[in-house]
């Protein structure tokens, strides 16, 4: 169908959280932006997916000869909302070589006798990669908040601290694309569901998943005082419907690939005499 023809909206306006947004309001069924069919998606994420590789190829030179950009991905969701499927089926088209993948789990002794930015930091992409971060600093106001590991009064820095840290990140080269992938209540019982019927999937299941599912609303809750604290000009928050996996795919691979074509990267010119290489290339 096209790039072009496929999307009859941009997903970066329609997806992105604005003020005031409430989770009841965007309906995790929903496919909103685009003009096709399923079957017409997953051929448009074929399509993309050489989009993106060249594109990051392109981010990657530029980088060799010191161009500080580089982008990093945030994935946040309730448990089976799709984050492995994002990078398992958008980012598997990119050279590994390119992509810094970071899932941030309990945070060790170590790191919990430092400030909860610090492990973060570590893992920021360095220039010409995209960096991936399944579960993120946001787990220290999402999590953090529903199971009260934090006073309030903590719970209000780490606002701050976060878009101090990411304003820091934008200074320095980066393009943040922050995602939410929303699934419905109904939806994560039925995932769930599948990985306690299928023996392949029981390595997926986590009896706690359903201890956090239990807070379901206080995690909805949660994720809507983040957007409204954390979602900036310089870092969007994107609420991402995610009942439909591959719509939930194809978005996150549009926001990536729109990012990058705003860089309006070119390949970078040789610093050396094209002509006579081939010349020495010949004679060797």
């Amino acid at each position: 169908m096209g790039r072009e023809s496929y999307w009859k909206q941009d997903p970066g306006e329609l997806l992105r959280a604005r003020p005031g947004i409430r989770l009841t309001e965007v309906d995790p069924d929903s496919h909103p932006g685009i003009h096709g069919s399923k079957s017409d998606g997953q051929e448009e994420l074929v399509e993309g997916a050489e989009i993106l590789a060249d594109l990051q190829e392109l981010l990657f030179a530029n980088s060799r000869l010191g161009d500080r950009r580089r982008i990093l991905l945030v994935l946040q969701a309730m448990d089976s909302a799709g984050k492995g499927g994002i990078v398992k089926h958008v980012m598997s088209a990119v050279d590994p070589a390119g992509v810094q993948l970071t899932s941030f789990k309990k945070p060790t002794e170590e790191e919990l006798g430092h400030d909860f930015l610090w492990r973060i930091s570590k893992a920021a992409p360095g220039p010409g990669m995209i960096g991936v971060f399944d579960r993120s600093h946001y787990e220290d106001v999402l999590i953090g908040r529903v199971r009260e590991l934090a006073p309030p009064e903590e719970i209000q820095r780490r606002y701050e601290a976060i878009n101090e840290f990411e304003r820091g990140l934008v200074a320095g080269g980066a393009t943040i694309i922050k995602v939410m992938l929303h699934i419905s209540r109904d939806e994560q019982r039925e995932r769930l569901g599948d990985r306690l019927d299928r023996a392949d999937k029981h390595w997926k299941f986590n009896p706690g998943d359903i201890d956090e599912r239990e807070l379901w609303d206080d995690y909805q809750r949660a994720y809507e005082a983040v957007f409204e604290r954390t979602s900036t000009p310089e870092a969007p928050w994107y609420i991402v419907p995610a009942n439909r996996k591959w719509y939930a795919r194809l978005a996150v691979q549009h926001l990536l690939i729109d990012a990058l074509e705003r860089m309006e990267l070119e390949w970078p010119k040789a610093d050396y005499d094209v002509e006579e290489q081939k010349r020495r290339l010949a004679a060797s």
